[in-house]
């Protein structure tokens, strides 16, 4: 068989998995396709590399892929998300020792509210907050813990852009004072006692998309039967990653010098929710840390889009209405439910919901009658309610 060879960049996270596993375990392979992946440290390589042709698909953070389709940063393209790779993942750290002088304990790791209050508190002057990169879930959910997203405030962050590998180091180094960045790199900087980690991002949205499988719109049109190809293998791959029994070969493969190079051990902490946030050793369970495909974790909701797209306008200034159209049209369910009708994925009936509506698992109506969608709730109760002229589905908060 000939296979089909697409060059991909990702960067050196856990949330990269679908990608890796998809080449690894022969799912591209039955696709048709030859995956070769290739490593960088920034976001910004990731996005420069798609843009001008040299990638045909990507491991994008969900909030670039609408900052470039709205024409964030100086960059327009049209880029669409074909699918959602990761949900959570990210965590919240401080500087080694500083979360017993923010008088935080490790039975308040998911109390959200009285972590937001404490680094409020202990504030002074700007908190200088380490992010993987401006246009990233880490940033908007930083902003939306501390009520800081309005530029006309002034605001208390002095956010930074640090690649996620070396996120470690500039804490160490005190060019940060905090960080909010995906795993492994926060248990990596736990490991090497440069800090204490004192949030996971899924305590601040219970159900975050944090990255997506990105492909620039003209190579997308130009190429649908490969697209769709690359999106059944993805998702084969996040389907065997969340079978417990392969834990532990996913931490195996992702830890390996080609990949992350990180020990297996930190990337199984992701992987199970079993989180150790300081140097002491404590260790919290962090229900649904990273998920990859329960409870329609792939499907690229138009309403998460448009959460995206609002906490961009309130973060940058930048029209409401102009973002709200990129999102609504780069997050792309249509392609997601063509690609995938007949192969066995439950798919949601409709494309969009109310967000942050369930507290406790719920049945949604789906292609096949069986999914369940899981909590989803903000840590502050709010509902986002997309209004959208299509159906939106209405998922009861139980």
């Amino acid at each position: 068989m000939t296979l089909t060879t697409l060059d991909i960049g990702y960067v050196p996270l856990v949330d990269a998995a679908p990608l890796i596993i998809a080449r690894e375990m022969g799912f591209a392979t039955e696709e048709g396709l030859n995956l070769v992946l290739h490593r960088e440290a920034s976001w910004a390589t990731i996005r420069d590399r798609l843009v001008w042709g040299q990638y045909q698909a990507a491991h994008m953070l969900a909030p670039m892929a609408v900052a470039l389709s709205a024409g964030m940063g100086g960059i327009t393209v049209a880029v669409d998300a074909l699918s959602v790779l990761s949900v959570n993942g990210n965590m919240i750290g401080v500087r080694a020792g500083h979360a017993a002088r923010l008088n935080l304990t490790p039975a308040q790791f998911l109390d959200a509210a009285t972590v937001g209050r404490a680094l409020k508190r202990g504030i002074s002057g700007k908190l200088r907050v380490g992010v993987p990169f401006p246009f990233s879930m880490h940033s908007l959910l930083f902003h939306y813990l501390l009520g800081d997203a309005s530029p006309e405030s002034g605001g208390v962050l002095d956010v930074v852009t640090v690649p996620p590998p070396y996120m470690a180091d500039a804490i160490a180094a005190g060019d940060i004072d905090a960080f909010c960045v995906g795993e492994p790199w926060g248990s990596v900087a736990v490991e090497r006692g440069d800090a204490d980690l004192i949030l996971p991002g899924a305590a601040i949205w219970k159900f975050a998309p944090e990255k997506v499988l990105a492909c620039w719109r003209d190579w997308l049109e130009a190429n649908p039967d490969t697209a769709s190809a690359l999106l059944r293998a993805v998702w084969r791959a996040a389907r065997w990653i969340a079978d417990p029994a392969n834990t532990g070969v996913t931490a195996e493969i992702l830890g390996s010098a080609e990949h992350l190079n990180v020990p297996a051990e930190v990337i199984e902490r992701p992987l199970t929710g079993q989180i150790t946030i300081n140097a002491s050793g404590s260790i919290r369970n962090v229900p649904r840390c990273l998920e990859f495909f329960d409870g329609a974790a792939t499907f690229p909701w138009k309403s998460q889009a448009l959460w995206i797209a609002d906490a961009l306008s309130r973060q940058t200034g930048m029209d409401r209405q102009m973002l709200r159209d990129a999102a609504a049209g780069c997050f792309r369910s249509d392609l997601h439910r063509a690609a995938l009708t007949g192969i066995g994925a439950d798919l949601p009936g409709a494309s969009a919901k109310l967000e942050g509506a369930l507290s406790h698992p719920a049945e949604a109506g789906s292609t096949m009658g069986r999914l369940i969608l899981g909590p989803d709730s903000f840590f502050d109760g709010q509902i986002f309610e997309p209004v959208l002229s299509r159906t939106v589905l209405q998922t009861p908060k139980t």
